[in-house]
């Protein structure tokens, strides 16, 4: 909390504040919901990150792959700011990927989600 006031920085992923976990729900929920972002795509993202980063482990199929590959990382990378340079590119392909899975979802006779 130091630093971001130093640095006049949005906390988040930590205790005790806004764009932290609540409850069942992650940082990324609270993103989502505080910018009110509801690109389909993105949702669904968002619950494949919930499954990783919360105790609902088998929320997603993906999810428990998504924790693996991200502790990964914070074993690879130990600072911060190289860790989220470097993770940021799996996390657009994740993106990518749920656009498709959305998009095939509400083809003509697809299942809506």
């Amino acid at each position: 909390m130091e630093i971001a006031k130093r640095e006049d920085a949005i906390p988040f992923d930590v205790a005790n504040v806004e764009l932290g976990h609540d409850g069942p729900n992650c940082s990324f929920d609270a993103i989502i919901k505080k910018y009110n972002l509801t690109d389909r795509a993105l949702q669904r993202l968002a619950v494949i990150v919930r499954g990783a980063d919360t105790a609902a482990k088998h929320l997603t199929p993906e999810s428990p792959g998504l924790e693996a590959i991200a502790e990964g990382f914070r074993l690879v990378y130990s600072n911060d700011h190289e860790l989220l340079e470097r993770e940021s590119s799996v996390y657009d392909a994740l993106y990518a990927y749920c656009q498709q899975t959305t998009e095939q979802n509400t083809s003509v006779g697809g299942p809506k989600n």
